[in-house]
């Protein structure tokens, strides 16, 4: 079967074949709507199909995204990932999935792999971004945007939400319901003390606990992120003698984690445990009870973050304007594990 070119499209389009390419590659030229449509049709019964390889030479890209992650297995983290797939395809775009583990030697080797493979752009997903990984940065050949972090020392793009004031909200929510001494469960003894979103959560812990005129000694439990570690060490804290009657945790995972341990033990949630997580995964609404926790929007994240990618013109960040950082508010939704009645739907309290 003879194979169809970029030429044959153009002769039964009635256009030329740049006219073909810039509809093709969705740019870098406009195309007016009916020569957009007649090279569709066309494009659509010749059964063209784009020679990605030679464009990728002739461009020196592909139409690739790098995206690197700490644990892809992990509900957030998955759920990031699924949204940011499907931003990448709205814009036409295949997504490159690295999974860094948490160490700084896998991000630093994805990131030389991915820009090897001549990605589009580079999307980070990172807790804490060590030294070298920083500047490793500056060397690539690909614009990287960070997402869920931060990093004061590094200027680049990124997409966060207000970690500070929703960890702030959630600590409040539950010294509201009476309790005086709220625990927090934190990162791990190993995780970065600043910089990274977890170390923002345990910073609004404090500020909320600061602010109601409570002390947090003693109050601070290092926890790993997922729910199968923090479960041993939620066994141990809720055993104890010093068993707190409100806990903020850092992440959902942890709060799955904590109340499966609660409910081993016996330890009625909320009435003996008042329970609040971060990050909303869809998991958090399905827990018994459902869970209190902070949610961001990680749909328009994930559309802000594959537009900072793809929009290279330093003055035309689409549709964004020039700026290099997009910051999203923090949402509050409450459900039963603080305390409060089980509403129909979850109550929304916006950070202001």
């Amino acid at each position: 079967m003879t194979k169809v070119t970029r030429d044959d499209v153009a002769r039964h389009a009635g256009t030329s074949s740049a006219v073909v390419s810039y509809v093709v590659n969705n740019g870098p030229r406009p195309v007016s709507t009916e020569k957009r449509r007649r090279v569709l049709e066309a494009v659509k019964e010749l059964g063209y199909r784009p020679d990605r390889v030679a464009q990728a030479m002739a461009s020196r890209r592909t139409d690739l995204l790098g995206l690197i992650v700490p644990d892809a297995r992990q509900p957030f983290f998955g759920e990031i990932t699924h949204a940011l797939e499907r931003a990448a395809a709205d814009r036409g775009k295949m997504m490159l999935v690295g999974n860094s583990d948490y160490q700084e030697e896998r991000e630093i080797h994805y990131l030389h792999a991915f820009s090897g493979m001549r990605v589009s752009a580079l999307i980070l997903v990172s807790l804490g971004l060590g030294d070298r990984a920083a500047a490793e940065l500056d060397g690539l050949d690909a614009r990287v945007v960070l997402m869920h972090e931060q990093s004061a020392s590094v200027r680049k793009f990124a997409v966060v939400t207000d970690d500070v004031e929703g960890a702030r909200m959630a600590t409040r929510h539950l010294l509201q319901h009476g309790h005086t001494a709220v625990a927090c469960l934190g990162g791990p003894e190993s995780a970065p003390v600043a910089g990274d979103p977890v170390a923002d959560h345990v910073e609004g812990w404090r500020k909320a606990m600061a602010d109601a005129g409570h002390s947090t000694e003693g109050l601070l439990i290092r926890a790993p992120y997922n729910r199968y570690d923090t479960y041993e060490v939620a066994l141990r804290l809720l055993a104890g003698p010093d068993r707190p009657a409100a806990v903020f945790c850092s992440t959902d995972d942890q709060a799955i984690g904590l109340l499966r341990a609660a409910r081993e033990l016996g330890i009625d949630v909320p009435g003996e445990l008042a329970v609040a997580g971060f990050d909303d995964v869809k998991e958090a609404a399905m827990t018994d009870p459902p869970l209190t926790t902070v949610a961001s929007d990680r749909e328009a994240m994930a559309r802000t973050a594959v537009d900072m990618a793809l929009d290279t013109a330093p003055d035309a960040v689409t549709p964004y304007g020039p700026e290099r950082v997009r910051r999203f508010p923090s949402t509050l939704v409450v459900r039963a594990s603080c305390g409060c009645p089980d509403p129909a739907r979850p109550l929304l309290h916006r950070a202001p």
